[in-house]
């Protein structure tokens, strides 16, 4: 059962997230995971406090996914998913300033693994439903509430499955709703939200190099080590060409109307968001970065292997070039493999789903402008997409100027603001009421 010792200090949907935190739910990818389980079996028990009965679908042990219909006012319109997932990636305890899964509330934020990504959102979207039910109202439409297993991993034990194997849960849904969208961020002073209407495609890559193995001492030209050291490394030191999207331009055009700027700098414009920089700047081209290499077994044994693994985000629609374009910096030594391969996304920043989130963030925070914008990452709207169904990242979080709320993603010290996951309750509440 969830721990409530401090339950009277904090509002439901803090302590629901914080008891989604304190569930340890870390994927470590390829399969090795804690499980989402309890997780799920915790946010199941809320549901049926609710009065509603969630679908559990456990394709691999203890990878659980659960979904639950709600009917809407008019069951004819096209349903609407709202998805969360429940895994988070691995936290070195000893980097952090507090136990990562110990839920700690300091500083008027809650901090631990998945307060950013993606408890946070979790919470808000069980309580935003908890607020229309509990006053007796229906959402404006059916709304498919939906959490996934295995969204650090790709998807690949979790949204992928469900989709092929419990397509029904999504009957007659056309749009869907999730993380890494609806966050505000400041430009030249004035406090801003990011709409998330696309996000890029997904490469993971390992390279592989192979030589003759040796003792370490002696004259080794073919050494599998530095042929894998110097792909990685023409890999990671690639810049690549800024290339823009309908979204991407539609974003730096907003961006120069609020700063005055021009447009002909897009890592100008991007600079002037602050914090959130580095998160902008990766969605106006395609990215490569090495994330781990794999060799050797001894100190003075040469291997005859040696491998690492790349991230690739790549732009939507150039996920062929981008790989022959990896394929010949790397060269012809080096063996490429493709470990998960995703498509990219892009929507119109338009219609009456957008509408919608556009008016529930105004009558919230009146005057605040709303961008769209290209996330650079993934989310269980890739899959989603299979069935037809158009994917947007809305997770609504008024934050204070200068934090660094993107930073936080998969970072150190994971926190968010107490007052934001109010704000993003509310703001959720009043769209399912009216989209």
């Amino acid at each position: 059962m969830p721990d409530t010792s401090d339950a009277h200090e904090l509002s439901e949907v803090a302590r629901i997230a914080r008891d989604l935190i304190r569930i340890d739910t870390t994927n470590h990818g390829g399969g090795r995971a804690v499980g989402e389980r309890e997780a799920a079996e915790y946010v199941a028990a809320y549901l049926e406090g609710l009065g509603l009965t969630a679908e559990f679908y456990e394709p691999v042990e203890r990878r659980t996914n659960l979904s639950v219909r709600i009917p809407g006012r008019d069951g004819d319109r096209p349903a609407l998913v709202l998805h969360g997932h429940l895994d988070v990636v691995p936290a070195i305890a000893e980097d952090w300033s507090v136990d990562p899964f110990a839920g700690e509330i300091r500083d008027g934020m809650l901090w631990g693994r998945g307060a950013v990504d993606m408890k946070n959102m979790d919470a808000m979207m069980l309580t935003a439903m908890a607020d229309l039910l509990r006053a007796g109202e229906q959402p404006a439409r059916d709304v498919v509430l939906t959490f996934f297993a295995d969204e650090e991993n790709g998807g690949v034990l979790g949204s992928s499955l469900v989709v092929r194997d419990r397509p029904e849960w999504f009957a007659g849904a056309t749009e869907a709703i999730s993380e890494v969208g609806g966050y505000s961020i400041t430009v030249a002073g004035t406090r801003a939200y990011l709409l998330q209407v696309g996000e890029k495609g997904l490469l993971w890559l390992r390279l592989r190099a192979r030589g003759r193995a040796g003792h370490g001492s002696g004259f080794h030209p073919e050494n599998a080590v530095t042929r894998l050291a110097e792909a990685v490394a023409a890999v990671g030191r690639t810049q690549w060409p800024v290339r823009l999207t309908d979204t991407t331009r539609a974003l730096l055009e907003d961006l120069a109307a609020l700063s005055g700027e021009s447009v002909e700098d897009p890592d100008a414009l991007a600079d002037l968001t602050g914090p959130a920089a580095g998160f902008l700047r990766s969605t106006l081209r395609t990215t490569s970065n090495p994330t781990g290499v794999e060799a050797g077994y001894k100190h003075n044994v040469i291997p005859d292997v040696a491998s690492a693994t790349i991230d690739v985000r790549v732009l939507p629609g150039t996920e062929d070039a981008v790989l022959a374009d990896i394929r010949r910096i790397v060269g012809d030594d080096i063996e490429v493999e493709i470990v998960t391969r995703d498509i990219g996304l892009e929507t119109a920043f338009g219609g009456p789903l957008v509408e919608a989130m556009l008016a529930a963030l105004e009558r919230h925070d009146p005057g605040a402008p709303v961008m769209p914008y290209l996330m650079g990452g993934g989310t269980d709207n890739k899959a989603l997409s299979r069935l037809g169904i158009a994917g947007y990242g809305f997770a609504p979080l008024r934050l204070p100027a200068g934090f660094d709320f993107t930073g936080l993603f998969h970072g150190v010290d994971e926190r968010v603001p107490l007052d934001a996951l109010e704000f993003g309750r509310a703001v959720l509440a009043d769209l399912l009421r009216t989209c």
